[in-house]
């Protein structure tokens, strides 16, 4: 590689514990890779347990993930060549049990709209011996002019379906990464933590669907570990690694990763939960998934963030769990409910009139004008279903639309999962009860691999108008009926048009739609 600054600097996730399964394996191998293990563990060359990812990847930098089976050093080569020749090797940190054996290698210098391969392997801390070495590949963004393509989904591994081996796991991920995509946004509920499995499960036609199980997918989450495994459960499946290798992650979360529906200080009435303090699961959830996760850790620790991608296309990373007010009746016209905060909400603000990009994609883990209850009486999202002026969240949103509005963001595209169905959006100002901002689009997408839902009901606070949808038959169906989706955006580098199609399982386009910019 023809730079000076090529590659530098490694870091590590914060977090610790012991690993169960030594290997990608299914639960059912451990008894077979555990003389192997106990030999590992006395000596011999380090192993790569859980395949490869990368993430944040931008024109300069890109962060690559891995998880050792023990103490090891990670090493990263990157090579613009799949064959590595003329490839730099760039020193990570050190895998402990610390951060459960995982760790990140930020990679700096990098060439700009360039695919690049990078490789993988451990030394071992005393004798220097290498692991074997796994391979994966990126592209950074571009500086000019190039066409951009990318997907976006969530909901992986809910309401009690698992890794099914007999439908081949997670089969969604082979379709995505067939489209080839730059890079992949996951729009939260990369796992579910307070839904546990159970090895089969009756289906209404009278089949049996049957999932792999692991010790900690058999019980709703509470410590650190049992966290930790949510992840490894969803890497055992060979899809989701080969896609991760491919296929650069930007990661957000949502409540699944922690229990359903949660906000900071409440407290838990479930039975199964023993502990019942949600800030104190939230801390653990937060630890595991940055510890599991390609995303770049910050000193902040913050999830939110803007991932630049060229001149056509800014990704803005929301995060509206941390900052979230309490679910209740979400109708007061004074009270400052919230989802991002006020300083998330600031810097969103600065952040898109700083922005240059055509596109400005707002990462949003809730739909805007879908009613989400929680429960009988609260809700869990912006809306509320009164039709009428800003009331409650709705009013943060309202502040942000016409702020943007007044500054002349023109372009934001609004892109979620969370309802587990797929659904397109108009939000028309001249329909709306609220009329002072711009008309945008939002696409919902998902779910990867849960059960399917839908249709809710839409609000007119800010004039949406139903352009697609397909919900599912009934509540929960299940994957093996299909309903499963991911969104797939395509920006023309001559005509800068943004098109969208709303894919299903297999890859095949249920809905288009192409976006014209404004200048």
């Amino acid at each position: 590689m023809d730079r000076r600054s090529v590659l530098r600097g490694g870091l590590a996730t914060a977090g610790g514990a012991t690993f169960a399964l030594l290997s990608g394996e299914p639960a059912g191998a451990a008894g077979a890779a555990g003389a192997a293990g106990a030999a590992l563990l006395r000596g011999g060359r380090p192993r790569l347990t859980h395949g490869v990812q990368s993430g944040d990847v931008t024109a300069r930098e890109a962060v690559v993930w891995a998880r050792s089976n023990r103490p090891a050093r990670m090493l990263v080569q990157v090579s613009r060549r799949p064959d590595f020749r003329h490839a730099r090797t760039v020193r990570g940190p050190v895998l402990t049990p610390h951060t459960d054996l995982t760790g990140k290698t930020l990679l700096h210098g990098l060439p700009d709209g360039e695919e690049l391969h990078y490789r993988v392997r451990l030394a071992d801390l005393d004798r220097g011996l290498a692991s074997e070495p796994l391979t994966g590949r990126f592209r950074t963004a571009p500086t000019g002019r190039r066409d951009v393509r990318f997907v976006w989904s969530g909901d992986l591994a809910g309401q009690g379906w698992g890794i099914n081996p007999d439908l081949g796991g997670y089969r969604i991920f082979t379709a995505m990464g067939a489209v080839d995509p730059d890079f992949f946004l996951c729009s939260g509920d990369l796992v579910y933590s307070d839904g546990p499995l159970t090895e089969t499960v009756k289906l209404p036609d009278g089949r049996t669907w049957r999932n792999i199980v692991t010790p900690e997918k058999s019980a709703v989450a509470q410590t650190l570990p049992e966290y930790r495994g949510q992840f490894r459960y969803n890497l055992l499946d060979a899809n989701l690694r080969a896609f991760n290798a491919h296929v650069p992650m930007v990661y957000q979360w949502d409540d699944h990763e922690t229990v359903n529906n949660w906000y900071p200080g409440e407290i838990l009435d479930l039975p199964q939960y023993t502990e019942k303090r949600v800030d104190v699961l939230a801390q653990r959830a937060r630890r595991a998934a940055f510890e599991y996760t390609p995303i770049r850790t910050s000193r902040t620790g913050r999830i939110y963030r803007r991932i630049s991608y060229g001149p056509l296309l800014d990704v803005f990373v929301l995060d509206m769990r941390t900052y979230k007010s309490p679910n209740d009746a979400n109708n007061s016209p004074t009270q400052k409910n919230a989802l991002l905060g006020a300083e998330q909400s600031a810097w969103l603000k600065r952040e898109l009139r700083r922005s240059n990009a055509t596109w400005k994609v707002m990462a949003a883990d809730l739909p805007i004008g879908l009613i989400v209850p929680d429960g009988t009486a609260a809700q869990e999202g912006v809306a509320q279903g009164d039709d009428g002026a800003p009331l409650g969240r709705e009013r943060e949103i309202a502040d942000l639309l016409s702020y943007a509005r007044r500054h002349g963001v023109r372009n934001m595209v609004w892109l979620t999962a969370d309802v587990h169905y797929t659904a397109a959006h108009y939000y028309d100002p001249s329909k709306a009860a609220f009329g002072d901002f711009d008309p945008f689009w939002e696409f919902v997408s998902g779910p990867l691999n849960a059960g399917a839902f839908g249709p809710n009901k839409l609000e007119n606070t800010f004039g949406a108008q139903l352009k697609f949808a397909q919900p599912a038959p009934q509540a929960n169906t299940s994957p093996a009926d299909g309903y499963q989706f991911f969104g797939d955006v395509e920006i023309d580098a001559h005509t800068e048009n943004l098109t969208v199609h709303l894919r299903d399982l297999n890859g095949k386009s249920l809905y288009s739609q192409t976006l014209t910019p404004h200048p």
